[in-house]
């Protein structure tokens, strides 16, 4: 009896290990089915990941100086009330944009909150690493995309990969609410804002349906038109609108790191994408309805014939929740059952 006290010692030492490394593989191969995009959290709060593009990311604890990268996804961060620190900018003092490079719908949040402008247009790495980022926020496609320094920054603090090309300003608050430990205030705003769309519904009379949604270049050579997928298309979609289908012989054009959410019509096949019986010009003001339908290529289309080309406003290029709040405004002046007439 004496001799089997050991054995069964080291049975159950074994027994004990192995129920360990069976529940630790248990563990893993949940967190490792997760979707991208999809957050998993602690009972306890913290630890929690999600999965992106370049794989898993956990954060121990809850991020207190986030940089931004994506001008982009600047304005969701600054609705939710994230610790921004500094972002990157765009082009400075043009029609989206404010002084520093930020967006005319958010910049004054930003300065009142002392978000710094990293750089514009151009990422760079070393303002990046001197702001002292305890989280590293990057698009993972558009023009604001800085996914080409991820190895150079990997090693200075957690990166988070996400895109927006597929999402809705909505889907990325709740993405970016969870992982950040941000929910509350994330549910608070997009709540704001369902309401706000609700209430837009029932106040306005739609266009002649359906509708080709695009930004009109300034030289009248072509546009971007969004998809169904893109965070114009699903607003347009949840209001009643109909996207106008873009024929298969205008796609194959799609740039920016695969976008899903843009159809690039240029030269002649231009007017062949314009299908719709009406048109909104995003990130344009009213002079550009005039250039759009003086524009020769273009009076064939059933927009331009019927006069139905509505422009909604310089800053709806870069949905967020101030961009996504002025635009429902721009929709009311315009299909306002008082002030639009079909």
């Amino acid at each position: 009896m004496v001799n089997n006290i050991p054995i069964f010692g080291r049975f159950l030492a074994l027994f004990v290990f192995c129920f360990f490394l069976a529940a630790c593989d248990q563990t893993s191969s949940q967190t490792s089915l997760l979707n991208i995009g999809q957050v998993e959290k602690n009972n306890a709060g913290w630890p929690r990941s999600i999965m992106t593009r370049e794989g898993l990311l956990t954060l121990d604890k809850q991020p207190s100086r986030i940089v931004s990268t994506s001008v982009t996804l600047s304005g969701t961060l600054l609705a939710i009330n994230a610790p921004l620190v500094a972002s990157g900018a765009t082009m400075a003092n043009t029609s989206v944009a404010a002084e520093q490079g930020f967006m005319r719908q958010w910049a004054n949040v930003a300065e009142e909150r002392g978000v710094i402008p990293l750089y514009q247009t151009e990422p760079n790495a070393e303002a990046i690493i001197k702001a002292n980022p305890d989280l590293i926020i990057i698009s993972a496609t558009g023009g604001d995309s800085a996914l080409k320094l991820y190895d150079q920054l990997k090693d200075i603090a957690p990166i988070l990969v996400i895109g927006y090309d597929d999402k809705s300003w909505i889907q990325l608050a709740d993405i970016l609410g969870n992982i950040l430990g941000l929910e509350e205030q994330a549910k608070t705003i997009t709540q704001r804002f369902e309401k706000s769309l609700k209430e837009t519904k029932s106040m306005i009379t739609l266009p002649p349906q359906p509708t080709t949604a695009m930004v009109y270049y300034q030289d009248g050579t072509g546009a971007n038109i969004w998809t169904t997928e893109s965070a114009q298309g699903r607003i347009l979609q949840e209001l009643g609108f109909t996207i106008a289908d873009i024929p298969e012989s205008v796609k194959g054009n799609i740039s920016m790191g695969m976008r899903n959410d843009i159809v690039i019509a240029t030269g002649e096949r231009f007017p062949d994408a314009v299908t719709g019986n009406s048109v909104l010009l995003f990130s344009a003001s009213k002079d550009r309805e005039k250039a759009f339908k003086e524009n020769h290529y273009l009076r064939e289309t059933s927009a331009v014939k019927n006069n139905q080309v509505f422009a909604v406003g310089d800053d709806t290029f870069r949905l967020d929740y101030y961009s996504a709040t002025n635009l429902l405004k721009q929709l009311q002046t315009q299909f306002g059952h008082q002030t639009h007439v079909q």
